[in-house]
This record gives structure tokens, sequence and C-alpha cells, in this order.
């Protein structure tokens, strides 16, 4: 398994795992954004296979999670973890000290692999989300890296 720096070139990839996996997606402007902007945008492969992809913005001395997901065929294999491990490992190598993110208070999968990695609620963020019936909360979470 392989990290790598996201390009322009990955995008129509990685726009496909996003619209399959996230029920209000990213844009490609959103990604492309991103890539702009420098953030640390990766992409998580194995043998030329896109696994995943995270979009990771470094501040002064902390790290927010922006976007991570694991294609849906290879989900549940423990990629996430190992994904989420590699931008932990990697915030550190930057001098951050602090990871944070927010997470849709509905999924219950991503909050699990978050906690089981260390991190803890610190704050609620009310109707954060679009939603199919509106707005919903979104659950700050962090940890010391």
């Amino acid at each position: 398994m392989i990290l790598r720096d996201m390009t322009e070139a990955d995008l129509d990839a990685v726009l496909r795992i996003e619209r399959a996996v996230h029920a209000h997606p990213w844009t490609r402007g959103n990604f492309s954004d991103a890539l702009r902007s420098r953030y640390q945008c990766k992409v998580f492969e194995s043998d030329g296979f896109m696994l995943g992809y995270a979009i990771l913005m470094l501040a002064v001395d902390e790290s927010e999670l922006l976007d991570i997901a694991i294609d849906a065929g290879q989900q549940r294999r423990g990629w996430g973890r190992k994904l989420l491990d590699e931008l932990m490992v990697l915030a550190r190598h930057h001098g951050k000290h602090r990871m944070v993110l927010e997470v849709r208070a509905s999924n219950a999968a991503a909050i699990a692999l978050y906690r089981k990695a260390g991190f803890a609620d610190i704050g609620l963020r009310r109707d954060y989300y679009p939603a199919e019936n509106g707005r919903e909360d979104a659950i700050l979470m962090g940890r010391e890296l």
C-alpha cells in the first residue's frame, strides 16, 4: 500500500468513490480547490488500485481532516484505519500536535473508527451538514498526536 499525492488526473477516480460513499459528496471544484490550496491531498493505493483518499489541512499547530473515503467495495477491511493512521503520521511529520475532524452524527461506522483511533468528542455543530430532510448535526472530534 502506498500513500501518494493526489493530482488532477486522479479526480475522476476520486469522484467515483466520493459519490458512491457520501450522500452529499464534494464536487470536482472542491477537490480542485483543495489541490490549489496545497492541502495534503492524498491517494491510498494498492497494486495501482485506488483504495481511497483523504484531504488534510495543516494549520499552525494542528491538522484538520476535511474528507476521507474508502472505495465502497473495499470497506470493512481495515483500510480506513490504515489510511487514518498514515494521516496522523503525516501530520506529526509536519509538526502538528493535534488532529480534529467533523463527522455526521448519524455516521456510526465512522464515529466508531475515530473512537478506536483515539479521537474523543470535543463539540457539536448543530445543523452543520445538509441532509435529506433538512440539516444534520456534526460531532467535532479531536485527538493529540
